[in-house]
């Protein structure tokens, strides 16, 4: 378990336009995958996921960046107890247990609500969240990405490889084919599935590897001081890959882990993307990776 960490950031404030007219109301965030639960296939939110993920993890302290149109986000993580009466009055007993749990975990935690005013990068949304971080180190976890492993191992390897080297940043990367589209990474080292990182480029034209950034991080504190005072990219946003890089240029470690093959990245931001995570988180609910 994870108690060395005990915060995390989940942005969710993206405006979803290539999920458009879904999105116009219903948050990209809430849209559901496939899940076991109480032994038999279910959907839920990919956002509860998230939040049940590093639960289980230990973390305990949560800070969700939102924005304008995410109502249905502060909503489905406050308890309603009324509703949960009403399903154990229709004798939905197993549906009913499963919210139950959710709320259970909602009470045993501190979330925190910050509102991201305007669109303005990734790197914006986590520098909001400095008064609920202070002086700790923390995680960042997109609130549009899953990571779907057996046993998470991810996340213990992540944690080892922060606090055992002394890290400004660790996080994960994955070998793609079109690196363009994504934050990609040039290795000074690799050595099994660990990469020493000397440079990092949000979506370049050559990209120097083909090593993409996975949006789930850990940092120490000091990543809020470089988002402070970098510039806005080509795409008018701060950055968060930018801020990486600076506090690589002020001489802070930077590693990242390559996620295993077993292992399977779900990324519900594009139509093509989403029918992905529907095929692959059904694979993984129905066991068919056991």
């Amino acid at each position: 378990m994870i108690y060395i960490i005990r915060k995390a950031i989940i942005p969710a404030a993206g405006l979803g336009t290539r999920l458009l007219p879904t999105t116009k109301e219903l948050p990209k965030e809430m849209l559901p995958v496939y899940v076991k639960a109480d032994h038999e296939i279910s959907l839920k939110p990919t956002l509860q996921i998230i939040f049940e993920e590093l639960y289980e993890q230990g973390i305990r302290e949560f800070c969700f960046i939102v924005g304008r149109g995410k109502r249905a986000i502060e909503d489905h993580f406050t308890p309603d107890n009324s509703f949960l009466q009403e399903l154990y009055g229709r004798k939905k007993d197993k549906k009913a247990r499963m919210l139950e749990e959710f709320y259970n975990k909602i009470k045993l935690s501190r979330i925190v609500w910050i509102n991201q005013p305007e669109p303005k990068g990734f790197g914006d949304a986590v520098r909001l969240a400095e008064p609920f971080i202070g002086n700790e180190s923390f995680i960042v976890h997109a609130g549009d990405t899953i990571i779907f492993s057996q046993d998470r191992k991810y996340f213990k390897q992540l944690i080892d490889v922060f606090e055992d080297n002394s890290l400004g940043a660790v996080f994960l990367v994955k070998e793609v084919e079109n690196p363009r589209i994504y934050g990609v990474v040039e290795p000074s080292r690799i050595e099994d599935n660990m990469v020493s990182v000397k440079r990092i480029v949000e979506k370049p034209e050559t990209p120097p590897s083909n090593l993409a950034v996975l949006p789930i991080y850990i940092f120490d504190p000091i990543i809020l001081k470089a988002l402070k005072i970098i510039e806005p990219g080509p795409r008018g946003e701060i950055e968060l890959t930018d801020g990486i890089q600076k506090i690589i240029d002020w001489g802070f470690k930077v590693m990242a882990i390559k996620l295993d093959k077993d292992e399977e990245r779900i990324d519900i931001g594009t139509p093509e993307t989403y029918w992905e995570a529907l095929k692959i988180s059904y694979r993984f609910a129905s066991g068919r990776d056991e």
